[in-house]
């Protein structure tokens, strides 16, 4: 059972910690209809959702008490007004620079430089993506579908593990961005059963959620209290790792 893990709350909206493996809102059928938002409706009964997570990923939410404050929020997502900060640890070592560019997006090449391994230069993937119709529900690199802009940057970098701590600014908000689009360039994040898989994971460290969180969130109040900023730390990631931020 989880507990419910409630950030902020106010009259008008509620930030809420949503832990792996729990949908953020109910799917079809009676066996999906256990999720954040309804145990928020338990507690908080006229709340609304503005915006998703994947059931695998963990991180901070925001939800609505009425719906006014639904519509000025969904509005603030939709023109990209909200700053969404992820956490994920993918595979792949990226003690060389990482040189990336969005018509390749199948490739990727290293140079020789070692001083970037914690580059402060943000690196940039625009793939379109679209819905992978045979093997739903995952999505794919569309050239015809929708246009997906995702910026990341390496701040550690783990040897032994050939893994990779990214930080993560999705500019659009597609189902499985950060998931697919880490993919494309040959860094799938640990513990992503539905995408890893296809990438040999035979020296990929196995775990038991998805090494993704939405770390921090940063908005403007709908009714005028200025801007508003929250940060939770993921569990997957000790206080060193995260004093690099």
């Amino acid at each position: 059972m989880y507990s419910l893990e409630i950030i902020y709350v106010d009259e008008d909206l509620l930030v809420v910690n949503k832990p792996a493996g729990l949908l953020a809102v109910p799917g079809k059928g009676p066996d999906k209809a256990d999720c954040l938002l309804n145990r928020i409706c338990e507690q908080f009964p006229s709340t609304l959702v503005v915006h998703r997570l994947d059931q695998a990923t963990s991180g901070l939410m925001v939800f609505a008490r009425n719906a006014l404050i639904q519509r000025a929020l969904s509005k603030s997502f939709a023109a990209q007004e909200v700053q969404k900060t992820y956490l994920a640890v993918v595979q792949g070592n990226l003690s060389h620079s990482h040189s990336h560019s969005h018509n390749q997006s199948h490739s990727h090449s290293h140079s020789h430089s070692h001083n970037q391994s914690q580059s402060q230069e943000w690196q940039r993937i625009d793939s379109s993506l679209g819905a992978d119709w045979p093997n739903r529900p995952k999505q794919k690199i569309d050239p015809q579908g929708k246009p997906s802009t995702t910026l990341w940057r390496c701040i550690k970098t783990d040897e032994d593990s050939q893994t990779s701590v990214l930080l993560l600014k999705p500019l659009s908000g597609r189902t499985h961005q950060l998931r697919v689009h880490l993919m494309s360039i040959g860094m799938p994040i640990i513990g992503d059963t539905l995408y890893s898989n296809e990438l040999n994971t035979d020296r990929a460290p196995q775990h038991s959620r998805m090494l993704l969180h939405a770390y921090e969130l940063v908005f403007s109040h709908p009714v005028g209290s200025g801007e508003m900023r929250f940060v939770v730390k993921p569990d997957f990631l000790d206080a060193s790792v995260l004093a690099e931020l």
